[in-house]
Parts: structure tokens; C-alpha cells; sequence
């Protein structure tokens, strides 16, 4: 049984006849004796694998037929062969500039029409198969990629969550900060400062960094990491190595890879620099202002907003119009200023979103 669809298109019944006659034993037939015949015909399923279309017809050309043919979606795609009596070069020309793929002179020829319909019914159906092929790539390419991103979040949550165990009070900090950090680095690319550094692409990247800031904690001695009050000066020292710690074990993954990773680049620069101060008073290196990656001064608003209104064993949870409060104090000591004044502003979201994860639900 044919299960290929021509559509004939003439306003001549003979031509019709002819056409119907010759092609009808290999291929389903349609006809249509005028152009908005045709396009009726064509919008009915199936949708024909090829047309054959008359150009000199009463009311609507074949040329103004092609023409909307090419215009909408589901048929620019559909191969055309102008069929005319007229033998001109600018007419065959214009037929092939609007899209169609061959023009057949009449009085027409069974073995050359069957030719050329044969010809361009398999280079369809070529096209056909590539288009399939590409699409289904398209799709495999997609689910491996989201693959790999699911991977790369669950790594990075569960080397997050390996620094966690060893501090069993910072509940749902890693979640928080996260979250923190990417609503803030969304604010900030509104301000013009901002705009060019803080795209939709490293916003993503700063964001799926920023769970690992404190991953250095892994290697302060329990001694320091977990002691139930005030450390002393000797071992304050100590777990300020928290951020080189952090910042060589991500440098050591990314050269094990022996190429950059461009996300483990951010997480970088925030485990190293997020206890950084904007004037110069933070560590590990002592940086000021814009010395300090913007990545860092992210996390760093995060971070502390975060430890402000959490319960630690050597302090209460704060009232956030309190921490609001201290941090407004810091600006240009602390914090970048204009990063401190995104904050604030949209301070009723950081809010929310430590009410979205709460210490208990950890």
C-alpha cells in the first residue's frame, strides 16, 4: 500500500487526470484544482511528502501558493516541483528563489515526472531521517548533560555535607548560604556595577559553588572545630586556616582533572577569600575592596547574615532586624557597600529563605 502523499495542485482537470493516473500506483494521491484548495489539502493529516504545483492558475498563482507554503512551519519543509507551461527563465527563477526544489515544463513527461518525484521523495526522506537523528542526538546530549549537572550538585553537596559532620551546629547552613548567595548575586546584576560580572551563567556557577565555602573545615582539629565556647587567640589562628585549607584542596582537584573547571574557579576564590573585609581587616590575605573576588563578597554577606541569626554553642540566635542592624553598621568596613545596600533592600527574601530551611529541619 503507497505510503507516501503527493499532492497534485492544477486548475486543468486533464492535467489533473494525467498526473492522478501516473502517480497513483506508487504514491497516495490528493488533488487540488486551485491554490486555496491546496492549502486546505495540505493542512489535513497526512500532511503530503511532496507537491506538485501549477504556477498560471486563475485567483491565486502557484508562486503566491509557495510562498505561504514557505511561510508557515508545518510546510515550509515540504518539498515543492513547479509544474508550467510557460518557458521563461525568470519564471523558473522565481520558483526557485520562493523554495522549490525542481521545475518540470509541460506538456509533461511520465518518465522524467516520475523521475524527479522518485528523486526528491528520497532526498526527503533523507532529510527526514537526519532531522531525527540530530533531534534524538539533541536529546541524549541533554539527558547526559543533566546527568553530569546532577552528579556535580550531588559531589558537591556531599563534600559540603562531609565538612558539616565534622560541625554538628551549622544545621541547614549549606542550604541557606546557597540560597542567600544566589538571590543576592540576582539583585546585584540589576545594579550597574554588577551587571557585566553577575550574567545568568555565573550567577549559576557562583551559586553551585557556594555550598563548599567552608569545606575546609575538614582539616581543624576537633579541638578547635567543635570546643563548646570562645577560642582563644592560639585557636582562633588555627581555624582561620579553614580558607586556605579549602581554597589548595579545590586548586589540587582541578589540577588531578588537568583541565579548568570552570565552576571549581568560583569556589575557589569564596573558600579562600569569603572572610575577607571590604577595608582590609578580613583573612587570609588581608585583600580590600576590589581586590576581594566579588564571588567571596558575596558569600561573605551570606555567610555572616547566616551566623548572625543562628544558635551557636557560644551564643543565641539573633532577631533578624538585629543582624540587619549590625551589618547596615559595616558598610565599607565589612562589606562592599553597594553589595550591603543590595542586600538591604531586599532583605525581606534573605528572611524568607532562612524561614524556607530551618536550623531544625536539617
Amino acid at each position: 500500500m503507497p505510503n507516501r502523499t503527493i499532492l497534485i495542485v492544477d486548475d486543468d482537470p486533464g492535467n489533473l487526470t494525467l498526473l492522478g493516473e501516473l502517480l497513483s500506483e506508487r504514491y497516495r494521491v490528493r488533488a487540488a484544482n486551485s491554490g486555496p484548495r491546496a492549502l486546505q489539502l495540505v493542512a489535513q493529516a497526512p500532511a503530503p511528502d511532496l507537491i506538485l504545483l501549477d504556477i498560471m492558475m486563475p485567483g491565486m498563482s502557484g508562486f503566491e501558493v509557495l510562498e505561504q507554503l514557505r511561510a508557515a512551519p508545518v510546510t515550509r519543509d515540504i518539498p515543492v516541483i513547479i509544474t508550467t507551461a510557460m518557458d521563461g527563465d525568470e519564471d523558473e527563477l522565481r520558483g526557485l528563489v520562493l523554495g522549490a526544489v525542481d521545475y518540470l515544463t509541460k506538456p509533461l513527461k511520465p518518465a522524467v515526472v516520475l523521475a524527479r518525484v522518485h528523486t526528491h521523495l528520497e532526498l526527503k526522506s533523507a532529510r527526514d531521517r537526519l532531522r531525527r537523528d540530530n533531534a534524538a542526538l539533541e536529546d541524549e546530549i541533554a539527558r547526559r548533560l543533566h546527568e553530569n549537572q546532577v552528579v556535580q550538585e550531588v559531589t558537591i553537596r556531599a563534600l559540603a555535607r562531609l565538612a558539616e559532620t565534622r560541625d554538628n551546629e551549622t544545621g541547614n547552613h549549606i542550604l541557606r548560604t546557597q540560597a542567600y548567595v544566589e538571590t543576592l548575586a540576582w539583585r546585584a546584576g540589576q545594579h550597574a556595577r554588577f551587571a557585566a560580572a553577575l550574567d545568568e551563567h555565573a550567577i549559576a556557577l557562583i551559586a553551585k559553588s557556594a555550598p563548599l565555602h567552608d569545606i575546609g573545615k575538614v582539616g581543624i582539629p576537633d579541638t578547635v572545630l567543635l570546643k563548646p565556647g570562645k577560642l582563644t587567640p592560639e585557636e582562633w589562628e588555627v581555624m582561620k586556616t579553614h580558607a586556605r585549607l579549602g581554597a589548595d584542596a579545590i586548586a589540587r582537584a582541578v589540577e588531578d582533572t588537568h583541565q579548568p573547571v570552570e565552576f571549581l574557579a568560583y569556589a575557589h576564590q569564596i573558600a579562600l577569600h569569603h572572610h575577607e573585609r571590604w577595608d582590609g581587616g578580613g583573612y587570609p590575605d588581608g585583600l580590600a575592596g576590589e581586590a576581594i573576588p566579588l564571588a567571596a563578597r558575596l558569600m561573605a554577606l551570606a555567610d555572616v547574615f547566616d551566623a548572625l541569626i543562628s544558635r551557636r554553642v557560644y551564643k543565641g540566635a539573633m532577631a533578624p532586624e538585629q543582624a540587619r542592624a549590625i551589618m547596615a553598621e559595616q558598610r565599607g568596613a565589612h562589606f562592599d557597600p553597594d553589595l550591603l545596600d543590595v542586600f538591604l533592600a531586599g532583605f525581606d527574601d534573605f528572611c524568607a529563605i532562612a524561614q524556607r530551611y530551618p536550623e531544625d529541619a536539617a
